[in-house]
């Protein structure tokens, strides 16, 4: 397995490198091996388009970690993708155990009380920080309480190279990020299961089907109920291969249709324009345009032959 960064391990007074894992990690408590209170070990950061990351190198450290009263005192507003570069480490979090090898990957929970375990043997990790808000936007419960991403999957080789990518590249880095997060959101789906949680497209989903009716609910106002930016909106519809707007344009669309194939021949002339006011549309040449462009027919003429 080809390591990813090679940190540097320098001999360091453990208060000062734990108090440089709580200046870019937060709130972790470091216990050395040696009596001496010194261990071989460095924190350096670094961008990698969409992500701040932590290049954390140790040696001699007996445990790394982040108990409950460091959690109160420092909240965490991120998740750590812990991937193991060399060395070893076993994480512990949740009631869960994961020892990693070179390649490995842990997605820590920072609002979950974890540890991590050197046993004196030289070890560099690469921390990739990625938001907690989006995550759980993103992906719901299913990233959570520490998940451990099994190299068995393939999703894991796909995730490794792309993560390899972006640390190479200098170009088309957010790109890349996006590619990461879908690789990382299809695992958690994946081993969690799809109904077992709720994503952010799925409640974009349900909202639409529950408001879509209301002329005055677009994309806007979409993603103000959901708590995200229109552009991050954007991007989870991106599976869908449509935008929000559209999505909408079609939901009313089917609306309207599925009305006027319920209406009586007599009745074909009569109420389309209110069919569709009911439908969500405020604007009847717009709705006309629109379904004729879907349907390749008139309104009228659903309802007459219905």
């Amino acid at each position: 397995m080809q390591s990813l960064l090679t940190p540097v391990h320098t001999p360091v007074p453990v208060e000062v490198l734990e108090a440089e894992i709580r200046r870019i990690c937060g709130a972790f408590t470091l216990e050395p091996t040696l009596s001496s209170g010194i261990v071989a070990g460095d924190v350096a950061t670094r961008r990698m388009g969409l992500f701040e990351t932590a290049i954390v190198g140790l040696d001699a450290s007996k445990h790394v970690e982040r108990g409950a009263k460091a959690i109160r005192q420092d909240p965490g507003e991120h998740f750590f993708l812990l991937v193991q570069d060399t060395g070893q480490c076993s994480v512990e979090q949740n009631g869960r155990v994961a020892d990693l090898e070179p390649g490995d990957m842990f997605l820590v929970d920072s609002v979950r009380p974890s540890r991590f375990l050197y046993r004196g043997i030289r070890s560099s990790q690469v921390s990739i920080h990625l938001p907690r808000n989006e995550m759980v936007h993103r992906f719901g419960e299913a990233c959570t309480g520490g998940v451990s991403i099994s190299r068995s999957d393939p999703l894991w080789l796909a995730m490794r190279a792309v993560l390899t990518k972006m640390i190479d590249s200098s170009t088309a880095q957010t790109q890349l990020g996006e590619a990461f997060l879908c690789l990382l959101g299809a695992y958690l789906q994946s081993t969690r299961g799809a109904g077992a949680t709720e994503t952010l497209l799925s409640r974009a989903l349900a909202l639409i089907d529950r408001h879509g009716v209301d002329p005055a609910f677009g994309p806007r106002e979409l993603a103000s109920r959901l708590n995200v930016s229109e552009r991050m909106l954007q991007r989870h519809f991106q599976a869908l291969g449509e935008t929000p707007g559209h999505r909408l344009l079609n939901r009313r669309l089917e609306i309207a249709y599925s009305r006027l194939s319920a209406r009586s021949p007599q009745a074909a002339n009569d109420g389309i324009a209110a069919i569709a006011y009911d439908a969500g549309f405020n604007d009847l040449s717009y709705f006309y345009r629109e379904f004729r462009k879907k349907y390749g027919v008139t309104p009228g003429a659903v309802a007459r032959c219905h």
